[in-house]
């Protein structure tokens, strides 16, 4: 009795010690789907000894997953709704960590003609005009809250016939909008990562409202002192680190780069 019962004790002790090396990271699916993360955890894993699992989702789910307590941080792309997380408490310590673009993509015969649209209000507006097939996530992810935020500029409503929200991730959008030859709205990480399937072609890029900021923010630790908030500094103090910044930089496909480091100390 007394061999199963330090069994046991070993084997709680070992469970507690691997389950403190866990840490639950809410994300974008563009961060995941882009390749990002598969690139960056493998050494950030071997330098701290943390394992972080990741759930990723759109912006809007990841921040409800930290409202909830249910992960010790968070990687989102949303200014107005981190801001607000931040504001009611539930997050700290925000950090921009990095940057991409957003982008229009389209079939080539290009029927709202976006390569004559003066500025971006101007090329959702044409969409809306030419009733043109738009896929948009509909999944309240950061590009779709962006996605609405043009619609607002562009003052037209998306409500209209060829609009087709789809309630998904960045990739099956594109898969989806790429089948039924539409528009939509895409961050360039996960078109890059996704180009080699596609026959979408970027029709609008470079507007300054179309820029796309990234975010690591820490869960309140006194609204949730039980989370792994050790390890969740960690993973945010080596992602703003001269290592974890070059990385960010250097990830390539095709040699083309899919993210900006944007950290300034």
């Amino acid at each position: 009795m007394k061999r199963i019962v330090t069994g046991l004790l070993a084997l709680t002790l070992s469970f507690g010690a691997f389950a403190a090396k866990d840490v639950k990271l809410a994300t974008t699916t563009s961060t995941d789907n882009s390749g990002l993360l598969a690139y960056l955890l493998p050494a950030f894993e071997q330098d701290s000894g943390y394992h972080i699992q990741v759930i990723a989702t759109g912006t809007g789910k990841a921040l409800r997953h930290g409202r909830n307590g249910d992960v010790d941080l968070v990687m989102t792309h949303a200014p107005g709704a981190e801001a607000k997380f931040v504001d009611d408490g539930f997050g700290r310590m925000p950090r921009q960590i990095m940057a991409n673009d957003f982008i229009i993509l389209g079939p080539d015969s290009d029927p709202a003609d976006l390569k004559h649209a003066n500025g971006i209000a101007d090329a959702m507006k044409r969409i809306h005009d030419t009733n043109a097939i738009f896929v948009s996530r509909g999944d309240e992810s950061g590009t779709h809250m962006k996605e609405l935020n043009l619609w607002k500029k562009a003052k037209v409503s998306n409500e209209y016939a060829g609009y087709r929200a789809i309630g998904q991730g960045m990739g099956p959008a594109l898969l989806t909008a790429n089948e039924m030859q539409g528009y939509l709205l895409a961050d360039r990480g996960t078109y890059l990562a996704f180009m080699h399937k596609l026959k979408l072609k970027v029709l609008f890029e470079g507007d300054a409202t179309l820029q796309n900021p990234y975010q690591v923010i820490l869960i309140n630790d006194k609204k949730y002192p039980d989370l792994n908030h050790d390890g969740a500094k960690a993973f945010s103090d080596w992602l703003i680190s001269d290592k974890g910044q070059k990385m960010i930089n250097d990830f390539r496909i095709k040699g083309q780069p899919l993210f900006k480091a944007t950290y300034k100390k």
